[in-house]
Order: C-alpha cells, then structure tokens, then sequence
C-alpha cells in the first residue's frame, strides 16, 4: 500500500490537507510530503494551532488558508480520520488519506493507508519517505521528530515502535534531542491560562466510586482546557465550544483508563453518528465537531462514559 502512495503521489499536482486547529504532528507530515513529493501545496482551512505556527516559522514554511480543489489532481488528507476534520467536501476527489485515528468510514473508496498502532501520523509518512528514497535533511527531520514527540505526549505515551523511529530519524538527519525540545517547549500564553481557568469554573462532574467524567464549556484551547481538567482530578474530561450552530469537542482520558478498555475515538464516533456529526481519534484523546447544541453533546458524552465505568464495575463485581 505505501508503495502505492508513493507511486501516486510522484506525479500531478497535489494538495495536502490539515485538520482544523492542525498540530505538529499534521504539519510535520504535510511539509514531510511536500518536500518528498513535486508540486505539493499545503493547506489548513482551519488554522494552525500555536506550536504548529511556531513550528512553521521555524521551518520557513508557507501554509495557505484557501484552496481551488480544481487546481489540483489529487488531494491529500493526513492526520485526519473524516471529510468534516479537513473542513471541505472531498466528494468526486482523487483521495489518498493517510491517518492513524480509528476510521469512520469517510475514506472508503479512497487509496487510504491507516496503522492504528501509531502514536503519530509522522512515523507512517518517514515510512513513506523510506519507500520514495527521500534524503532525510535536519529540518525535515526536525518536522518529524517533533510531530513523533507531541502526539505521544513528550514520550509518555508512546510504544517501542515510536522510539525505535524517533531515534532512526534522529540518526539519519543529524538532529540532537535539544532541538526538537526546543521547538516544543512553549509556556501557555495568558490566553491559554485563562481559557483553562475559565474551563475549571465552568467545569461539571460526575463519580462513579473512583472514576470521575468531566465536562466543560469553553471558546478556545480546548484540548489545553482538558489536559488542565485531567491535572487537577478528573479520569475523563470533555471541553466543548459553541460558534454560531457549530460546536467542537476536545477528548482526554487517562492512561490508566485507556488500559482499562476506554476508547474515547470510538465513543466520540458513536456519539457523532447518534447526532449526525463527526468524532474520532485515538483512545485517550479524541475529538468531535458538527453542528447542535454543545452542551447537550457534552452531556451525551458523560453519559456514555459513566456507562463504560458501570458496565466495569458490574464486570469486576
């Protein structure tokens, strides 16, 4: 399959599409294929998120906000498990979808790649690179290493197959681990501190003996605002922000839940295709958008949770 990725995307013109609020992981592997593949553009119709703009500045590169679909003979998603996450309709399109979040089924019929045992998107498109005899420079390998490192949370998460390529693409581009930590080592910025202030006073929960679901409102920095929840307490957060009739939801769970059996990509895909909307992601950090009330998805989703910690309470009883 990587063969054929590689295959297709050496000729014609291409765009590569981010998910909204695109992190590194996203960036690190467009600007990976941009610099393997000829006469690639990259695109996030939904912005970068702080770090991911850092890291473009960094890397001297150009994301545009805008995109003619028609210029292009093959459109490219990664990091991206649905249509609604790149925020275009892809109907009609030539696909190569390239992800490793549980699929929702948005890239049946496309020429689509997904290794869920992945903790980033960047370690299947160094894959690709190995396939297409790319010569793995500093900076692209900096764009990968960093991708690798955040999306395992700094290494908490990750698995032997990460560090096995984290350190091969340390190795072949020269770079040092000071580096990498450098271009992802930021304070919060005050907005950031007040959104997760706001999240907390904003923040409702719900126990089951030790387990505790939480769920918030927000309007920004909503995986921030979780990860803040999860610190001071909570085993499940869920923070969602309201825009006119659109809505996003951001996902964290502990590990230790994850262990347990918790899958947060697959309940927010449930949850989304309960409400006609779209969820997905990994098992300990998910997300879902669409359109509806937020706050009545958000308690759609501790109601679920609260169920998955019933039904493993009754199963250890």
């Amino acid at each position: 399959m990587l063969s054929t990725i590689v295959q297709k995307l050496s000729s014609g013109r291409k765009v590569v599409l981010l998910h909204g609020n695109a992190d590194p992981d996203a960036l690190g592997s467009a600007y990976a294929l941009y610099r393997a593949f000829p006469d690639t553009t990259v695109v996030a119709l939904g912005g970068l998120d702080r770090l991911a703009k850092v890291m473009a500045i960094n890397l001297e590169f150009d994301v545009m906000g805008s995109v003619d679909l028609d210029a292009f003979d093959v459109v490219v998603a990664v990091d991206s498990s649905s249509m609604e996450q790149v925020g275009i309709d892809l109907h009609g399109r030539d696909i190569v979808a390239i992800d490793h979040h549980a699929p929702c089924g948005d890239w049946d019929g496309a020429l689509f790649y997904c290794d869920e045992s992945r903790r980033s998107c960047a370690e299947i498109v160094f894959e690709i690179l190995k396939r297409a005899g790319t010569e793995v420079d500093r900076r692209l390998g900096l764009a990968l290493a960093v991708g690798m490192l955040t999306d395992s949370g700094h290494f908490r998460f990750a698995n032997s197959a990460l560090m096995r390529t984290f350190s091969e693409v340390m190795e072949v581009s020269g770079i040092n681990m000071d580096e990498v930590m450098d271009l992802t080592d930021l304070e919060p910025d005050v907005s950031e501190r007040i959104s997760q202030l706001k999240g907390a006073q904003r923040m409702r929960f719900d126990r089951l003996g030790d387990h505790i679901v939480a769920i918030s409102l927000g309007s920004a920095h909503e995986s921030s605002v979780c990860k803040a929840m999860l610190n001071i307490g909570a085993d499940v957060a869920f923070v969602g922000s309201q825009r006119d009739e659109r809505f996003r939801i951001s996902a964290r769970a502990r590990q230790d839940v994850v262990r347990k059996g918790l899958h947060l990509g697959k309940l927010l895909d449930e949850v989304g295709g309960e409400t006609s909307n779209n969820g997905g992601g990994h098992a300990g950090a998910a997300g879902l958008t669409g359109v509806g009330d937020v706050e009545a998805v958000l308690n759609i989703c501790m109601s679920k949770s609260m169920a998955f910690f019933r039904y493993l309470r009754n199963s250890q009883s």
